[in-house]
C-alpha cells in the first residue's frame, strides 16, 4: 500500500528484516540497527537504546599495527574517520589503498585527523593481515561488543563505510567513501556535504538515501550547467538549513 511504501522510504529501508526504534513523542529515529540491539542486549539492560556520544561508545584501548596500544581519549580534538571494512570484501581492499594515500596527505598538510578501523573480518588472523597495511588505529578484534556498538551507533548496513566525524565527535558525512574516491587530492577535507552535487558513478548511491531533485542540463554547453547550479544552489542551501535547525537529515 501507499502507506507502507512511504514508511519504507521515510526510514530508508534497503533490506529486510529491519527493526527501527523511534521516540514516539518526537517521531525521531532512536536506533536504526534494532536487530543488532536485541542480539547484543537481549535483557534490555541498555533500554531505550538511544544514540550515545561517540567518545562513550569507543571508550577503551585502541591498537596500532605494531602492537602498541593507546587510549581512545587520544582521538579527542581530531577529525576522525570511522572505517568499517574487512579483508574478504574486494571494494574494501581497493578503498583502503586509496585511503592510505589520503590519510598521508591530510596528515602531511598538518591537519588533525585519525582513522579508526572497525573490522568485519571473519578471524583474528585475517584482521591482523589486513590491519598490517593500515597506518592508523583499530578497535581490538577480540572486543566484539565494542565493534558491534559502533556498528549500531551508525546503523551500518554494508561495507566499506567511512563515517567522518568533526573534532567534537559529530557526524560530518556518512559518505566518506564517495568523498575519498572523488577527491583523491583531499582538497575538500573534511568533506562537509555540498548542497548541489554533480552526478557521478560513485555518488549515485545517494539517490537511494532520500528524496532528490535531479536537474538535467545540456553537457555540451558548460555555461549552462554553471547557470543551473547558480539557480538551485540557494534553494538547496535553504532546505539543508531548515533540516539542520530541526536536527534531522535533509
Amino acid at each position: 500500500s501507499l502507506l507502507q511504501l512511504k514508511l519504507w522510504n521515510k526510514y530508508r529501508v534497503s533490506n529486510i528484516p529491519s527493526l527501527i526504534f523511534i521516540d514516539a513523542s518526537t517521531g525521531k529515529v532512536v536506533c536504526r540497527n534494532g536487530l543488532l540491539v536485541i542480539r547484543d542486549d537481549p535483557e534490555g539492560l541498555e533500554f531505550p537504546w538511544g544514540p550515545k556520544p561517540f567518545s562513550e561508545v569507543v571508550a577503551g584501548p585502541l591498537l596500532r599495527n605494531n602492537g602498541q596500544t593507546l587510549d581512545s581519549s587520544a582521538l579527542e580534538g581530531s577529525h576522525v574517520g570511522v572505517y568499517f571494512s574487512a579483508h574478504w570484501c574486494p571494494p574494501c581492499r581497493s578503498l583502503t589503498r586509496v585511503l592510505v594515500e589520503s590519510y598521508r596527505k591530510i596528515k602531511e598538510a598538518g591537519q588533525k585527523f585519525e582513522i579508526l578501523f572497525v573490522s568485519a573480518d571473519r578471524s583474528e588472523d585475517s584482521f591482523k593481515q589486513y590491519f598490517s597495511e593500515m597506518p592508523w588505529v583499530a578497535v581490538p578484534y577480540a572486543d566484539e561488543a565494542r565493534r558491534s556498538r559502533l556498528n549500531r551507533l551508525y546503523g551500518i548496513q554494508g561495507i566499506p563505510t567511512l563515517i567522518v566525524l568533526d573534532s567534537k565527535g559529530d557526524v560530518i558525512t556518512r559518505q566518506g567513501r564517495v568523498e575519498v574516491l572523488n577527491d583523491t587530492e583531499c582538497r575538500e577535507f573534511p568533506w562537509h556535504p555540498k548542497p548541489v552535487l554533480e552526478l557521478t558513478d560513485s555518488n549515485a548511491v545517494q539517490l537511494n538515501e532520500g528524496p532528490c531533485l535531479v536537474l538535467f542540463v545540456d553537457s555540451e554547453d558548460d555555461g549552462e550547467s554553471e547557470a543551473a547550479k547558480q539557480l538551485i544552489q540557494p534553494i538547496a542551501e535553504k532546505i539543508i538549513a531548515k533540516y539542520k535547525a530541526k536536527d534531522e537529515e535533509a
